[in-house]
């Protein structure tokens, strides 16, 4: 049976409740300790309600939506998403791309014809077939490196986009999954394509479904994900962000903008103005936060959404502690 949930917030906490309870198997692929529990599902009912709001994990949101940027993209470079996670460098072989975890290049520019994956789904979804169960976004590629000494492989096989009723739904299929790190990161990213791809196509967003070979959670997170367990349910009491019809423009002019605050072009008075709808100025006034850190500037802060003000803010405070 499947799991379903409201919040990913829930989705979290019960899911990482559930690998720490009942582990199915403790074993240790390429000498990384973990328990682990296979063939795991669950349903998100809004995908909108993609944030964790426990102060036990303090949600990276700037990492977060760069995350998802780099993958709409269409890159796979290092350069953008060390940025924001330095630490990812390290699973580059080559130190300038992830050719195994930059989807952005394989659901834009896939295999030697540079296929442009979600506007293919978008074209089959309002002009071929809105009832197809083919609007597929695939991921891992048989062509990629498994062997062990490779360790920047794809975690996700695939997407399928599936308009029914007036609604998009997206349903993940991946091969492996840490519960605590990358199932966050992961679900946050893919929902907010599935809502940018709902908005191309002007309907509803629809369900999210999350399905694993193999969930985990390594050897050093157990500790925290106890501490998170173990931690009385937050409430925000806020409402979610929500994407404005979005065009393929838009993601270049919000990219274009992410590179100028990058390289110190833009104060935050050039962000405000910036002319982008105000979900994505508001994405932009964190990049810009990001750049001036350790600074906080009091202005930038009340211009956030409350949302992203709130984990933005529980997130410093853990860099401050």
């Amino acid at each position: 049976m499947t799991d379903r949930y409201e919040t990913f917030d829930d989705m979290y906490r019960s899911t990482i409740a559930g690998v720490l309870s009942a582990p199915e198997f403790r074993n240790a692929p390429r000498g990384n300790a973990e328990i682990e529990v296979l063939g795991f599902s669950a349903v998100l009912h809004n995908p909108l309600a993609r944030m964790c709001l426990s102060p036990a994990r303090r949600q990276n949101i700037v990492f977060n939506y760069a995350e998802a940027l780099w993958y709409l993209s269409g890159r796979n470079d290092l350069a953008f998403i060390e940025r924001y996670a330095p630490r990812m460098k390290r699973y580059s072989a080559d130190g300038k791309t992830l050719p195994g975890t930059g989807y952005g290049r394989k659901l834009l520019a896939f295999g030697p014809d540079r296929i442009d994956q979600i506007e293919r789904v978008v074209d089959i979804l309002l002009n071929d077939d809105p009832d197809s169960k083919r609007a597929f976004l695939q991921i891992f590629d048989a062509n990629e490196d498994i062997y062990r000494r490779n360790i920047d492989v794809s975690c996700t096989l695939g997407l399928q986009l599936l308009l029914r009723d007036g609604a998009l739904h997206m349903v993940a299929f991946m091969r492996a999954n840490d519960a605590y790190i990358g199932f966050l990161s992961d679900v946050f990213s893919f929902t907010l394509i599935q809502e940018y791809i709902a908005r191309r196509l002007g309907v509803r967003v629809g369900r999210y479904y999350h399905h694993v070979g193999s969930i985990h959670i390594y050897e050093p997170d157990l500790e925290r994900a106890r501490a998170l367990v173990a931690e009385r349910p937050a409430t925000a009491g806020i409402g979610y962000p929500e994407m404005p019809a979005t065009s393929p423009e838009t993601i270049e002019d919000v990219l274009c903008a992410e590179g100028e605050i990058r390289k110190g072009n833009l104060d935050l008075d050039d962000v405000l103005r910036f002319s982008v709808p105000a979900y994505w100025r508001d994405i932009l006034v964190l990049f810009w936060l990001h750049s001036r850190r350790p600074e906080v500037n009091a202005r930038a802060l009340e211009a956030l959404h409350p949302l992203h003000r709130h984990l933005f803010t529980q997130r410093r405070m853990e860099a401050v502690n």
